[in-house]
């Protein structure tokens, strides 16, 4: 009897564990499921798509090279990838490195690569470079952005023209009622310090969104496609590079996506609904690069 019951259970303790576990699942801004194969077609149409990371998840690493390796065959050579992740002084290093002129560890001097290089960025940097793909160092160089952390943009008046020269357009415009600066505001408030306030921390953020939107507007050529890779939180509900972008080139067609991470893969939860037009949703139990 024990042998006749403990064959009957088995099968609903094993109907208890899901068949299959993905690593990954796309959802639309409304949460709806969708293969890899439609959100390409999607992106494809695109001039401009924003890959938003999670900067130590493999999975998102993972898609952006499928991606823009997939966007370079649709678009027959014309794609262009930009990253946060250089600063727009670092220019000629990238280009030198992708040109086999500079041995990776002199590269990775030059153009102050970021800790997690080998294995998160250098998989498409090797791509873009077998492939002849222009890689575009976007960001703001991060020791103008600490001024404006200390300062605020006043701070960049004291600064010579020669570094300015790697910076968005001074004056630079600052709306603070955006909600994603907003939310910014209420995570520093007044307890965040002395040494800067929530506003010089927006501002420079706001620093670093504006020249990222300045690069891909001066480096988008008639007939290409510009996939920009950076942290969610710079293209996350259409706010900040995009709304600098917009006002530089609103005639632009421009698609984000965003990495998040979820205890279930089933549906996407209510608080990522909208926060990109495609949510890349990740378990979150994935090993993380760092």
């Amino acid at each position: 009897m024990r042998k006749l019951l403990s064959l009957l259970l088995a099968p609903l303790f094993l109907m208890s564990f899901k068949t299959d576990k993905p690593a990954y699942r796309l959802f639309t801004s409304k949460g709806k499921s969708v293969p890899y194969e439609k959100v390409l077609k999607e992106l494809a149409k695109a001039d401009v798509v924003f890959f938003g990371e999670q900067h130590n998840d493999p999975i998102a690493h993972w898609l952006q090279l499928e991606l823009a390796q997939d966007l370079h065959l649709l678009h027959k050579g014309n794609l262009v990838i930009g990253a946060e992740m250089w600063e727009t002084d670092t220019q000629s290093a990238v280009d030198s490195f992708l040109l086999g002129q500079l041995e990776e560890p002199v590269f990775l001097e030059r153009s102050r690569a970021w800790p997690n290089f080998a294995t998160d960025y250098k998989p498409i940097l090797a791509f873009a470079k077998e492939h002849q793909i222009k890689v575009i160092a976007t960001n703001a160089p991060r020791r103008l952005a600490r001024v404006v952390a200390r300062e605020g943009l006043k701070g960049l008046d004291a600064q010579p023209q020669t570094e300015k020269q790697w910076l968005a357009l001074l004056p630079l415009t600052v709306d603070m009622e955006l909600p994603g600066y907003k939310k910014m505001r209420s995570m520093f408030g007044d307890a965040h310090g002395t040494s800067a306030s929530a506003t010089q921390i927006i501002e420079a953020q706001a620093l670093k969104d504006a020249t990222m939107a300045q690069s891909i507007h001066q480096n988008l050529k008639q007939g290409q496609r510009f996939l920009h890779l950076n942290g969610s939180y710079h293209s996350d509900h259409h706010e900040g590079i995009l709304w600098y972008l917009k006002r530089l080139r609103p005639e632009l067609k421009v698609v984000t996506i965003s990495t998040v991470s979820q205890g279930q893969l089933d549906k996407l939860e209510k608080e990522h609904l909208s926060r990109a037009d495609i949510v890349l949703a990740v378990p979150a139990t994935m090993t993380k690069t760092y």
